[in-house]
């Protein structure tokens, strides 16, 4: 046994089943031995930001890490911007980076890199292989890492003959920490803020996010009447139909000013304090009301769930939590009716099956699905958390990957979508069951709203042109058709009607550019 083969078998003593892999010449033994151990499911992409992306998907979803296999430095790099979002999330990711053999080091060959460096910044644990007889040990503490609460992305740096060389034998899994139970004293503060009559907001993210977080969370707000809310980015959040209805702070700075403005007191579980996602001229950064009391009932590595439940019972909640979203799906628009993101959103909810995953890049164009499907079928909301665009496809075809038996419907602009689209690729070689909504408006749209909100003043022909996306126009059924994914172009209620009932009714990827 090499030292590649003791990781893999490490990996999958671990309860790693999934390697997303866009691997070279350094990680050809990892390869290798895919072969020799069962258990690995290696899926190949294109690109390494698709590849860290769809390691996101997955962990959100499966509620573990996936690893990834990426090529030295620049490769690491590549799958940078995808792994910010995962570091954003919370995701737990293990990264497989292979680098030169240790000897070769002194050389500086062309593909030499600061890989730690690179990897720092996106990784809450960085390790390198020094022995092939380490490397399993190695391979249990990062996983162990990645899955140490709330999560995080582990980064394990594997030397060329680290991986080539004789190891003794795999590892067996590491414990993993539970996350950490609050204390009876941020119970107390927060059972005794809800009683003294203040207006309060509990802020919400993380695991709580789920039903039985949720169903806490409302059975407070039935007894107190709190507001109970979500960050604008939650990395997963389950909502429709018999779940706990819950806001979502806005995205401008002055609309989350406007929105938090009565607040006196606001309980944080798992969450920090909301800010503006930038700096603007004349606006405020810090938007919590000056004077409100910040009292935090859970920090991100400690059980929410168990937290909120916690204060439920103190406070003498009822059984039945406030706030539930009935089931009541859109009605489809008329024919004829105006095309928009508003009648599309109608569409998608009323055809969007129980139990689906909703990948959700699809900016300037997502408030209509966001409106709509807040009453459809129950289902999971995956959003783009760091800021980094280009996350929705390869998030979504993550998520199908660890729900193989659950709808994935992905809705993407179609700038965002052209940073990742190499995720089509894989949908199609997988036979994932994504159904992709492009929303094509040919333009950077929410960089022209930045363009009048930073006080650009008077922008001409030469800055205008830098937010759009005509000249050539792009052609999603053409490049989704090249990519292997089915696909069509829609421009009439009628025809979306058509195309997305049908691809809710199969299975395998799909692709609708809707025409705005």
């Amino acid at each position: 046994m090499n030292g590649a083969e003791s990781l893999v078998r490490t990996l999958v003593n671990s309860g790693v089943e999934v390697c997303f892999s866009n691997p070279g010449t350094s990680e050809m033994h990892f390869v290798a031995a895919l072969d020799k151990v069962d258990g690995m499911r290696a899926i190949l992409g294109l690109f390494e930001g698709a590849v860290t992306g769809m390691a996101d998907g997955y962990g959100r979803m499966a509620e573990k890490p996936a690893a990834t296999l990426l090529h030295l430095g620049p490769g690491l790099a590549n799958g940078l911007a995808n792994l910010h979002n995962a570091r954003r999330a919370q995701t737990p990711l293990v990264n497989i980076v292979g680098d030169h053999a240790t000897y070769h080091a002194q050389y500086d060959a062309p593909l030499a890199s600061d890989i730690a460096g690179f990897a720092r910044p996106v990784s809450g644990w960085v390790h390198s292989s020094t022995s092939p007889k380490t490397v399993a040990a190695d391979g249990a503490r990062a996983v162990q890492a990645a899955r140490s609460a709330p999560g995080q992305v582990a980064t394990l740096i594997l030397p060329a003959d680290t991986a080539w060389l004789e190891a003794e034998h795999a590892a067996d899994a590491l414990p993993v920490p539970a996350p950490a139970a609050v204390s009876t004293n941020a119970v107390d503060r927060a059972a005794k803020a809800l009683a003294n009559g203040k207006k309060t907001a509990i802020l919400v993210r993380g695991a709580a996010l789920k039903e039985k977080g949720l169903v806490a969370a409302g059975r407070i707000a039935a007894k107190s009447g709190a507001r109970i809310m979500c960050d604008t980015f939650a990395p997963r959040l389950q909502r429709g139909a018999g779940r706990v209805a819950i806001e979502r702070i806005p995205y401008f700075a002055e609309q989350i000013v406007e929105a938090l403005k009565d607040v006196e007191q606001l309980i944080l579980v798992g969450a920090k304090p909301p800010v503006s996602f930038f700096a603007y001229p004349g606006k405020p950064s810090w938007c919590t009301p000056e004077g409100a009391d910040i009292l935090y009932l859970a920090h991100g590595h400690e059980d929410g769930t168990a937290a909120l439940e916690a204060v439920a019972e103190a406070i003498g909640a009822p059984k039945e939590p406030a706030n539930v979203a009935p089931l009541q799906k859109p009605d489809l628009p008329k024919a004829g009716a105006s095309f928009d993101q508003f009648t599309i959103g109608q569409i998608v909810g009323h055809f969007l099956p129980e139990n689906a995953v909703i990948s959700d890049e699809a900016a300037t164009s997502g408030i209509g699905s966001m409106i709509a499907t807040a009453t459809a079928a129950p289902h999971d909301h995956l959003s783009l958390t760091g800021g980094s665009i280009g996350q929705g496809l390869p998030l979504a075809t993550g998520a199908a990957v660890a729900c193989p038996d659950r709808k994935t419907v992905c809705l993407h602009g179609d700038g965002g979508a052209m940073y990742t689209l190499q995720a089509l690729w894989t949908q199609a070689r997988e036979k994932l069951d994504v159904t992709t909504v492009i929303f094509a408006n040919r333009s950077y749209a929410i960089l022209n709203v930045e363009l009048m909100r930073v006080g650009a003043e008077n922008p001409g022909p030469k800055a205008l042109s830098m937010l759009d996306l005509h000249n050539p126009e792009l052609n999603w059924a053409s490049i989704g058709k090249g990519m292997g994914v089915e696909s069509t172009r829609v421009e009439t209620v009628e025809d979306f009607i058509d195309a997305f009932s049908s691809a809710m009714k199969q299975k395998g990827p799909r692709l609708i550019e809707v025409m705005l």
